[in-house]
């Protein structure tokens, strides 16, 4: 069975299922809209976790002057991972179906890289974050959450570690994504993938 997965700026075709174990027993990969989403899977309603702590209203990235808003954003029914709708270009998305920041699990927050006519957009600078810089979530409550930048890594669209990325359950996890690379006008995406894995701290 081939499925076809949104990869940031892509249309990646993925052989086979791809099933995941990060919130529940069975969950597919699913898409995300172009210039901002990385792949997402999809669980069965009944089966998501109750969330045991407030949402994330902002996200901080001190060593790159990132202050965002953080909108919740899941799968549209066109199965596309919707995208920050207030302010596309400022705000950052937060997969509001998967953990909030600080549960067990993998936290996944994305946003564009650049606006139309290739102007700097929220995650502009994220390819210049570097291991132990300090990522902070700010949640509804005000309460702060510190997360410490483990590894940067750069993939091709087809080698995204799909499993690394939306269902580590081994810790308290926050992965940044975006698009980068170059631009591929034939393809309408980029040729690579960014993906900034963080640790709470």
């Amino acid at each position: 069975m081939m499925r076809v997965v949104r990869l940031g700026c892509c249309l990646l075709a993925l052989i086979g299922s791809l099933i995941f174990s990060a919130y529940s027993s069975r969950s597919t990969p699913q898409g995300a809209q172009p210039h901002a989403s990385p792949p997402l899977f999809t669980q069965d309603a009944t089966a998501l976790p109750q969330k045991t702590m407030p949402p994330p209203i902002r996200l901080l990235i001190p060593s790159i002057s990132v202050n965002a808003f953080v909108e919740p954003v899941d799968i549209l029914p066109s199965g596309d991972l919707a995208t920050p709708t207030m302010s596309p270009w400022d705000d950052v998305g937060w997969y509001e179906s998967g953990p909030v920041p600080g549960e067990r699990g993998s936290t996944v927050i994305d946003g564009h890289l650049d606006r139309p006519g290739g102007y700097p957009a929220v995650f502009s600078h994220l390819r210049d974050v570097q291991v132990g810089d300090t990522v902070t979530v700010i949640d509804a409550q005000r309460k702060i959450l510190h997360f410490r930048v483990t590894h940067v890594a750069l993939y091709p669209p087809q080698d995204a570690p799909l499993q690394e990325i939306f269902g580590n359950n081994a810790g308290n996890y926050l992965n940044l994504i975006t698009c980068a690379g170059d631009w591929i006008p034939s393809q309408h995406q980029t040729t690579l993938r960014l993906v900034v894995y963080t640790s709470l701290e």
